[in-house]
């Protein structure tokens, strides 16, 4: 967990999203710059430098390498006075985090440095291939060894022999940072040099990052199509006095998607139709699914469609593949089945974005198919809050907050992974994002109170969503005596309840897409429901749990502490009661009517010690909020109730 941030984050239900924001330097341009800069003749003053973890790395790794440096990122504003492609130290250990955009690039140019250098990074980062670029090194005579498993970090670098060759390959089809890589690095040798991409070169756009920057440092590459580049001889990197860093395109795109999704306008200020960054093309995505996209110079703003609904979409989104994981996101608020195509980059990213994508989206209704490059994802019929974990992946946690615009409250785990591109994003996202104001009706009552009967008749005169708490606790039961956990092991029963994929449909149970309802009626799930309803770790998880139920246009919660705890804003709050001996005769006639065979006084002995049990226990009594309507049942139907309810819900919504 990133220092300074909390181990989760809480989104309340948004309903709009407008305004403007001012994004922070672009990661690519940034630490491009910062290399580019130090490898230079000359000073260099960046302006508008990333502030992030991922710049940090290469700034602290520079200041290794004897590059001379004034300034910090978090100014904003960086000197860097180049070292004319020779660094002054020859030996240095460099811890570069999970930065790709710096760890790559860093190989080839100390590859060719003729010192002594480790690189190494979080064990992500040696999770993440860079095989192909080393290959192509050693091509040329470089000394690089795998300290751990072949193709992958940590790297050990040696002086090597290096002999320019007339022509480099290099895979293309993995990542583009290999060839940026090679790129940057080879006018080092001072001679002719042509690099072929072997395969389909994936992400385009940031090579033309790459190769606009090269040529504001003064070496002009050539191009013949994306198979072949040019680097001339005796080039050399030239200051260009003060280079700007551009906003963050990809950083971007979730601002424009909310603005697509919640309305807008939503203006976003650092790019325009002017930037350099391949990843504001995500603004053409979004106007082919609808949305309504107006450029500037500098600037692009986003509103919702016309008609209120983005389309459904089948896109090769291969040349901007961060971007992609926010249409991704975007997907969930289409009318149909989407298809994004051609991105099997994502699975070599800080995480293996496919497989923790489609996991994520499925936790919030969505029906997903995985497959080697594509995800097809088909909406929710009704979306519904989820925890969200972001596998250390800073672009998950910032897609996954656009979510909360469909009205449903949203955890995101370890927010600080942002802190790698946009440390400040919820604070930035919070202030052009506006709560929803989502109703809740709660329910409580003592056992057989007819509380759950009562509950679904309301939520269907009302048409909002249903939340039966008891039912939750008889799951998590249910999901312990199948997974084999003891039912006292607080520390294992509390990722099962925060994880729980439930559903509630007409009365019906679903756990997983399979209906559970008549199972988690069984004595065997209601004993192991008592248990687990006692220990407060799975109270706590079941809490945040039971929030998330929370959604547009409205909410009708029932269960024993409903108002007092759960949902102390609801209004209004019920307090359902009924003579002991009414809600034995229920409770009788429900049983038989099943085929049991009952006793009406031991059933009535066992309300009345129920009720004790309830009101005594130390964690979440049940007792009537302070402000709860009374509303006794022992002489009306169920009918009668909700309608009871359903009216005094009219009365608060009308003021009367």
């Amino acid at each position: 967990m990133a220092a300074g941030y909390p181990e989760h984050l809480d989104l309340p239900p948004l309903s709009a999203a407008g305004g403007t924001v001012r994004l922070p330097g672009s990661k690519s341009i940034s630490n491009r710059t910062l290399l580019l800069a130090a490898l230079a003749e000359g000073v260099t003053e960046i302006r508008d430098l990333l502030d992030s973890d991922d710049t940090r790395h290469m700034l602290e790794a520079l200041g290794k390498l004897g590059v001379e440096i004034a300034g910090d990122a978090a100014s904003g504003v960086v000197r860097i006075t180049g070292c004319r492609g020779r660094f002054p130290v020859r030996v240095a250990d460099l811890f570069l985090g999970n930065a790709g955009t710096a760890f790559r690039p860093l190989t080839a140019v100390l590859a060719l440095a003729g010192g002594h250098y480790r690189l190494s990074g979080v064990p992500r980062m040696h999770e993440r291939p860079i095989g192909d670029l080393v290959e192509g090194l050693r091509a040329i005579g470089a000394d690089i060894r795998f300290e751990a498993n072949d193709g992958f970090p940590p790297l050990a670098i040696g002086p090597g022999a290096i002999r320019p060759l007339p022509t480099v390959r290099v895979r293309g089809d993995v990542s583009s940072q290999f060839l940026t890589a090679l790129l940057m690095a080879l006018p080092l040798t001072g001679a002719a040099t042509a690099i072929e991409v072997e395969g389909e070169l994936i992400s385009k756009p940031y090579i033309d990052i790459t190769l606009n920057l090269m040529a504001r440092f003064g070496i002009e590459v050539r191009r013949e199509g994306w198979e072949r580049f040019t680097i001339p001889a005796g080039a050399h990197y030239r200051s260009p006095g003060t280079v700007p860093v551009e906003g963050d395109a990809s950083g971007a795109s979730y601002f424009l998607a909310a603005g697509a999704i919640g309305g807008g306008p939503l203006r976003i200020e650092g790019v325009g139709r002017t930037s350099i960054q391949g990843d504001v093309r995500f603004a053409d995505a979004l106007e082919r699914l609808g949305a309504r996209i107006t450029w500037g110079d500098t600037w692009i703003e986003a509103s919702g469609p016309a008609n209120g609904r983005l389309k459904a979409f089948d896109l090769d989104l291969n040349h901007i593949p961060d971007a992609a994981m926010t249409l991704a996101v975007a997907a969930l608020f289409t009318d149909g089945p989407c298809r994004l195509r051609n991105v099997a980059s994502w699975r070599v990213k800080e995480t293996d974005r496919l497989a923790a994508m489609a996991t994520e989206l499925r936790k919030v209704g969505a029906t997903v198919e995985e497959g080697a490059d594509f995800l097809r994802v088909t909406p929710a019929t009704a979306l519904h809050g989820a925890a969200i974990d972001t596998y250390d992946d800073h672009r998950i946690a910032m897609c996954f907050s656009l979510v909360a615009l469909g009205g449903v409250p949203m955890r995101i785990n370890d927010p600080g992974c942002v802190a790698k591109t946009f440390p400040d994003y919820f604070q930035r996202f919070a202030s052009v994002t506006r709560p929803a104001n989502v109703p809740v009706v709660a329910l409580d009552g003592p056992a057989a109170s007819g509380k759950g009967t009562v509950a679904l008749l309301v939520a269907r005169q009302l048409g909002w969503h249903l939340l039966e708490s008891g039912a939750l606790y008889r799951v998590v039961g249910l999901a312990a005596l199948e997974q084999g956990v003891d039912l006292q092991d607080e520390r294992a029963l509390a990722p099962i309840a925060a994880g729980l994929d439930v559903a509630f449909d007409e009365g019906r149970v679903w756990l997983s897409g399979r209906d559970v309802s008549d199972r988690i009626r069984s004595e065997q799930v209601s004993d192991a429901a008592s248990k687990v309803a006692a220990l407060p770790a799975v109270r706590a998880a079941l809490l945040w749990r039971q929030k998330a139920f929370r959604a547009m246009p409205g909410l009708v919660a029932e269960g024993r502490d409903m108002g007092s705890v759960v949902f102390p804003d609801a209004s209004p709050k019920v307090f359902l009661t009924a003579t002991a001996e009414v809600r034995a005769e229920r409770r009788y006639k429900q049983l038989i009517a099943k085929g049991m065979d009952v006793n009406l006084p031991a059933l009535l002995q066992e309300i009345a010690s129920r009720d004790e049990r309830d009101s005594q226990r130390s964690v979440a009594p049940l007792k009537a909020a302070s402000d709860a309507l009374p509303l006794d049942t022992t002489e009306l139907s169920a009918e009668e109730a909700a309608n009871q309810v359903v009216a005094w819900v009219r009365q608060r919504s009308s003021g009367t």
